[in-house]
């Protein structure tokens, strides 16, 4: 019961802080892939990946998209879905120490729907800033290509926590910076596998780094500060 009350109770109190901090966020959003026009992210299947940090302002990125995020069995992690169900994503329960596998087949089910899906890929409990294989594998055996994004905030306040989770102060600037795509072929073998590995987690530090180096640049012309929804 104690549980079932705490769960409720943050819950409610993630959704709000989330949907009232969010809406005065100016945020803009850059791609690597400059042939992309505005609007197109979610257009085709995609498996996304990124850092457990930043949970909160991609959560606000993000809403409404009806993208499928993998999350922990555990009470972290059935707050954090339920507060994302909230804003419109759907869960699924697993991770890499437990239910790992049914989620993955999950995910893939998803997929093959025409949905994108996403991994806090570094998460439940790190270690920080290294990417776990699920968005290979999984890109493998559905033929649907992977991505990374990052979430940078001009001001935060920075939890002592394992990821360093930032929450944006009202009013902050956010850049989204999105990586090139790329499909694991389905033959891939061991060696390949670990290459599209390391080709992951080189795109999750290069978007961590742009964005990071140009959050203070949102609202000029180069970074026009976007209205409504990503």
């Amino acid at each position: 019961m104690r549980e079932r009350i705490l769960l409720w109770l943050i819950s409610w109190a993630g959704y709000v802080a989330i949907s009232v901090i969010g809406s005065t966020l100016r945020y803009s959003i850059s791609w690597e892939d400059e042939s992309l026009r505005p609007g197109s992210t979610f257009e085709e299947p995609t498996i996304y990946s990124f850092w457990h940090r930043a949970v909160f302002p991609a959560s606000w990125m993000w809403r409404k998209r009806r993208i499928i995020v993998m999350v922990s069995r555990s009470f972290d992690g059935e707050y954090i879905a339920r507060i994302i169900e909230r804003l419109g994503f759907g869960a699924v329960r697993g991770s890499s120490s437990r239910g790992g596998t049914g989620a993955l087949l999950g995910m893939k089910s998803i997929l093959e729907s025409g949905e994108s899906v996403a991994f806090t890929i570094d998460g439940p409990r790190g270690p920080k800033y290294v990417a776990k294989p699920g968005p290979v594998g999984l890109s493998k055996v559905t033929g649907i290509p992977m991505a990374a994004f990052y979430v940078a905030l001009s001001d935060a306040w920075v939890l002592k926590t394992w990821d360093d989770f930032m929450i944006p102060k009202p009013f902050a600037r956010a850049l989204v910076r999105l990586s090139r795509k790329a499909v694991v072929p389905a033959d891939a073998d061991d060696s390949q596998l670990a290459d599209y590995q390391s080709q992951l987690q080189a795109s999750l530090e290069r978007v961590t780094k742009f964005a990071e180096g140009n959050v203070a640049r949102v609202g000029t012309k180069e970074l026009p500060i976007r209205k409504g929804s990503v």
